[in-house]
């Protein structure tokens, strides 16, 4: 995993999760306790409630991207900009500065003004984006978007999704956003929860990622829940995203998130990192052989080279029989079959084409096992 160092603060692998707080000037935004006109009111709110809490990044919006309101002109964000300057001058407290804007004039400015990082909600819509930045060597989130700076998430599908992050390229300080929320009429709870469930194929992109899942549609949905009501599924789903790879948890709940985001990192599953001499070792965050593809594509394998990644499953309620059975039909291939002699249980264990193999060879001994393995073949498929 490439880091990203965004003024002095790291981000990505081996550093704790970083919070991005969200301070807006853009009177439309939905979220009233974090619109502010007043420079000075809203950097006692940066102070005390964004960085007093614990954000490492606070993310200044100059218009909702909400589908709903008119996309303002790149000239309209300039006018708004004065605003969110003062109120950055105005801040006592220490924090990276982030400028959400689709627009490399708008990035631009508030880089000259003093911004230390570029939250794209479009992607690079605006092909002048990653030059800027690259250019004034800042940190830069991309968001995940059609080519369209009108549009920004609006995708639906996971592959799209990835594709779009791929689109104009990564700067070296690129930060990724796979865009979670209602981004367009399309796009679907389901859509999200997928891509949620994909999150670790995001890491294949060798960036840090980012994710907005703050009280979102697709977890309220789940518990049934108002945007009032939802912080206990946002902080829930905080932790997992965390333990799935994320490294940047934008939210307005900073204090909440914060732990939530702690407690996913500090029991996350310990990989190997390490550097010797000038090998380096890093064992990838991989559970599934769609993850294992996206890794090989990066390496310029192509994404064909699949079946790779070893699976555990456990069976439970074997006769004698089918015991032997699914033994047999492990001999010859790359998978084991183990457990106790004495214990109905058994564990298969290795690459999804080898457990495909053995399930295959081992269909015709009872009702009750071709039924379980057949189950195992589905989701090894």
């Amino acid at each position: 995993m490439r880091n990203v160092d965004a003024a002095g603060l790291g981000i990505g692998d081996g550093y704790p999760p970083r919070l991005m707080g969200v301070l807006n000037v853009s009177e439309e935004s939905p979220y009233d306790p974090s619109v502010f006109d007043d420079p000075g009111e809203a950097a006692a709110y940066v102070d005390e409630e964004l960085i007093g809490e614990g954000a490492d990044i606070v993310d200044v919006g100059l218009e909702s991207a909400n589908k709903r309101f008119e996309v303002l002109s790149a000239e309209a964000e300039l006018d708004r900009l004065d605003t969110a300057v003062a109120a950055m001058e105005s801040v006592s407290g220490d924090a990276v500065f982030s400028i959400e804007t689709r627009y490399h004039e708008v990035a631009e400015a508030a880089l000259d003004a003093g911004f230390d990082m570029v939250n794209d909600i479009c992607g690079f819509a605006d092909p002048e984006m990653p030059r800027v930045c690259a250019e004034r060597d800042v940190a830069v989130a991309k968001m995940a978007s059609p080519p369209d700076l009108e549009r920004p998430g609006a995708v639906e599908d996971v592959d799209d999704i990835y594709a779009a992050l791929e689109r104009e390229g990564l700067t070296d300080k690129t930060i990724v956003d796979p865009a979670f929320g209602g981004w367009n009429e399309e796009k679907t709870l389901d859509d999200d929860r997928e891509t949620f469930d994909r999150l670790r194929e995001f890491r294949a992109l060798d960036r840090p990622i980012l994710v907005s899942i703050n009280r979102k549609n697709f977890l309220r949905d789940i518990v049934d829940r108002s945007t009032e009501a939802a912080l206990p599924a946002s902080l829930a789903a905080t932790a997992m995203a965390v333990e799935r790879g994320a490294h940047v948890i934008r939210t307005h709940d900073v204090a909440e998130t914060r732990d939530a985001a702690l407690v996913g990192d500090a029991l996350a599953r310990d990989r190997l990192r390490t550097a010797d001499g000038d090998v380096t070792v890093e064992e990838l965050d991989v559970t599934t052989d769609r993850e294992l593809a996206r890794h090989l594509d990066r390496l310029g394998e192509g994404g064909t080279v699949g079946n790779g990644t070893t699976r555990v499953f456990e069976l439970g309620g074997l006769s004698p029989a089918e015991r032997d059975r699914l033994a047999d039909a492990a001999r010859g291939t790359e998978a084991t079959v183990a457990g106790d002699a004495a214990d109905d249980r058994r564990l298969l264990v290795g690459t999804s084409a080898a457990i495909a193999a053995v399930a295959d060879a081992a269909l015709g001994g009872s009702e009750s096992l071709d039924a379980a393995l057949t189950t195992v073949a589905s989701v090894v498929d």
